[in-house]
């Protein structure tokens, strides 16, 4: 069962929840930079990450699961949100160019049919970004945040994953580095740094960027079964007689030539 979106909102609006978004928020911004002229959508919870997107990308929706909920954003302007069953997005084929999923695998009942509606929607040069709680870190076991919640992946098992569902794994990264605890906050940025070079595998989210597969896929033969048909009356040879039995009285008998 998903989190509620009012607890969601209410971890951002939180020291934790500002330090995730900043530390998180970093890593999207070295690999897609502004987004200029792109489609961008994100499915989950990713409003906090997507701010910094709305002044260059062309298009900027964020889809959120109906058993989650779905809030109002941005503050000001026509909305941007849709509430959406995340095994049925209601956009059309490829529309989107870069695609970030946060907060949407972990509570998912069906991880693999997501993705497949990812895959679906995005543009055939497209780049989704997964990111989740790291199995190892700190952050899978803090029911306080989201992240504790739902289950938590390593990096073999995203990727796998995302394998299955058609994407090619291009990047991978790590984030947030600092332990869930509210007056550490402050130092969050010297854990971010200390951690990405001397414990990198505890870190409290993983990251991986991945690209549509495009190529055909080779269809598996299968045996075709031949039909037989059968006649319910097989013709009978002119040159045998065919007496008919107990014929009426009065009634003329023939027989076959």
């Amino acid at each position: 069962m998903r989190r509620d979106i009012l607890d969601l909102r209410a971890f951002y609006a939180s020291d934790l929840g500002r330090t995730a978004r900043a530390m998180i928020g970093r890593k999207l911004t070295e690999a897609w930079g502004e987004g200029g002229g792109l489609d961008i959508l994100g499915l989950g919870y990713p409003t906090p990450y997507l701010g910094g997107f709305r002044d260059k990308a062309r298009r900027v929706i964020a889809a959120m699961p109906a058993q989650q909920g779905v809030e109002i954003w941005p503050g000001t302007g026509g909305g941007l949100t849709s509430l959406v069953h995340e095994e049925a997005l209601p956009f059309q084929n490829a529309l989107f160019d870069r695609i970030l999923l946060i907060h949407a695998l972990e509570e998912s009942p069906d991880p693999l049919a997501l993705l497949r509606e990812v895959w679906r929607v995005m543009a055939p040069s497209g780049r989704v970004i997964v990111a989740v709680a790291a199995r190892d870190g700190l952050w899978a076991n803090a029911e306080q945040t989201p992240f504790g919640h739902g289950r938590p992946y390593s990096r073999r098992q995203l990727a796998q994953l995302i394998g299955e569902a058609e994407f090619e794994p291009v990047g991978y990264t790590r984030a947030l580095y600092a332990p869930p605890i509210s007056w550490l906050t402050g130092q969050a940025e010297t854990f971010e740094q200390a951690g990405s070079r001397l414990w990198p595998r505890f870190s409290g989210v993983v990251l991986i960027e991945a690209v549509k597969q495009t190529y055909a896929i080779k269809a598996r033969p299968q045996r075709a079964r031949s039909r037989v048909v059968r006649p319910v009356m097989a013709p009978v040879p002119a040159t045998r007689e065919t007496p008919v039995r107990n014929p009426r009285p009065g009634s003329v008998v023939s027989y076959g030539a």
